[in-house]
């Protein structure tokens, strides 16, 4: 059955006159708070990934591949929530066609991080619990698989609602809208097919994150070797369920969000909503170069070869221990 189309163009309303609220009244300082933290952290990422190009080791390793591959879809979460928030409060309309590719990739990076985060704690869990077999299970083949992985169960759920509003109304893609995710959902099932999608993924993230980290622990207190590498193993992996927390609450907030819009004052809701796109969007994507980057003994010492344009006489070596 297909939902209320007034309760949605209701909805869009409210957001709308919010959003005319905060050009007019909201201080435009911080939009370019954001903004300026957005592009800061856009070119740390870069910095980043660039060091990870530069030691053939490094292209090779598959956690450093994985590492790679969230700087990646980090960074393009970054510049994706950045131009839709801007379009967002500037009121700037856009075809629908285009509208479902920044949406399709918006939505699919965003999973992407969780994903990611579960897949980088399995590896440190074999990494310290099967270290005989490690080459063997963890490998760039499999890096490469468990990424082609991420992307197709990240974006399926978004990619089953553009097909079906394509096939309900195929010429509306060609009609300017302001583009939001709630503009290709028309059925009810939709709704019920996301939330799954949300349990699912909060589910098996935590689950595996959480078996992780109490294997790594019990092999960092049991093992007679490699104790300060499981040691930081497990250290990391608590990281990520602190990320992982910060991902989730952009759900429950999103679900906030949207029921404020409807009861709170317009000066409540956009606080509320500069809230969510700077420390819910931005934060834990801000977190991946300190949680990684400048932890790691190999990467860290080139990593600020390279951020300070190489003014230290010798360049580090980057050797792996």
């Amino acid at each position: 059955m297909a939902m209320n189309n007034q309760s949605i163009e209701g909805t869009l309303l409210v957001h709308q006159q919010f959003f005319k609220v905060e050009m007019t009244e909201g201080p435009v300082s911080k939009l370019i708070v954001a903004i300026l933290v957005a592009l800061v952290f856009i070119f740390i990422n870069s910095i980043m990934f660039h060091t990870l190009l530069s030691k053939p080791v490094f292209r090779e390793l598959p956690r450093y591949i994985l590492f790679a591959h969230m700087l990646c879809n980090d960074s393009v979460q970054l510049l994706l929530s950045m131009t839709l928030y801007l379009m967002t409060v500037n009121l700037q309309k856009i075809p629908k066609a285009l509208c479902a590719l920044f949406v399709l990739f918006g939505t699919t990076t965003f999973r992407n991080a969780a994903l990611n985060l579960a897949v980088m704690s399995l590896e440190r869990y074999v990494a310290i619990c099967f270290p005989l077999r490690h080459s063997e299970i963890v490998n760039q083949k499999s890096a490469g698989v468990s990424i082609g992985l991420i992307w197709i169960f990240s974006s399926i759920n978004l990619v089953i609602d553009v097909i079906y509003s394509l096939m309900v109304s195929p010429v509306s893609f060609k009609d300017f809208m302001y583009c939001s995710r709630e503009r290709f959902i028309l059925s009810q099932w939709q709704i019920d097919m996301f939330q799954g999608f949300n349990y699912f993924f909060f589910v098996t993230v935590t689950a595996i994150l959480i078996f992780s980290y109490i294997n790594v622990v019990v092999a960092a207190r049991s093992a007679s070797s490699q104790k300060d590498s499981a040691k930081k193993a497990h250290k990391t992996i608590l990281l990520h369920l602190g990320q992982l927390v910060l991902c989730v609450n952009s759900f429950i907030f999103g679900s906030i969000e949207r029921a404020l819009a409807m009861t709170s004052s317009s000066h409540l809701f956009i606080d509320l909503r500069y809230l969510n796109f700077l420390f819910v969007l931005l934060l834990p994507r801000c977190l991946s170069p300190l949680i990684y980057g400048l932890r790691d003994d190999a990467l860290r010492p080139l990593f600020l070869y390279y951020i300070r344009c190489g003014y230290q006489k010798v360049k580090p070596s980057g050797a792996i221990h």
